[in-house]
């Protein structure tokens, strides 16, 4: 299964990264309670833990201490990714996204909205919004962070494992 790419530059407010945002479109069957159930025990067993089940805050946020991923279990929305110069994605249930360190993301609007979200080695995470003071300290957050040994969603195998390094 190959993901979409989306890359995002560095806009002054939100660092974003150079890697790329992954999303894995219609990448399990599972719904509702059932997929939210799926998804934390699949990237549970991929090493993405310190799982929550909620949506997408409504502001444009970033996260400097961990890599984040996705899981879309019910419903669909309209992300904003990357910050005010970023790309507007439609995401629904079954899809996975992978969110690089710094990439901002935004809910725009949403319909039922579920989602799994979890990190790499249970690492925790922090919320940035771009406000004056967070940077350059979120850089070096950024900077310092390892590569997860896994993909959430394939394992040992492709996606992230081979787009990122």
């Amino acid at each position: 299964m190959q993901p979409e790419k989306l890359y995002f530059k560095d806009d002054g407010t939100i660092p974003n990264s150079h890697y790329p945002l992954l999303v894995y479109r219609q990448a399990f069957t599972a719904r509702d309670a059932a997929g939210a159930a799926w998804l934390e025990n699949h990237f549970a067993a991929n090493g993405w833990t310190n799982s929550w089940r909620n949506g997408v805050y409504p502001f444009h946020h970033y996260h400097s201490t961990s890599h984040e991923v996705l899981g879309v279990y019910a419903g669909s929305a309209l992300l904003h990714m990357g910050g005010e110069a970023g790309q507007k994605v439609r995401v629904q249930a079954g899809d996975i996204l992978v969110i690089p360190a710094g990439v901002g993301h935004k809910n725009l609007g949403s319909d039922n909205l579920g989602v799994v979200g979890a990190y790499p080695d249970g690492r925790h995470w922090d919320v940035n919004r771009g406000l004056p003071g967070e940077r350059p300290q979120t850089d070096k957050n950024i900077a310092a962070l390892p590569l997860p040994r896994t993909d959430p969603l394939l394992g040992n195998t492709g996606g992230l494992l081979s787009i990122w390094r």
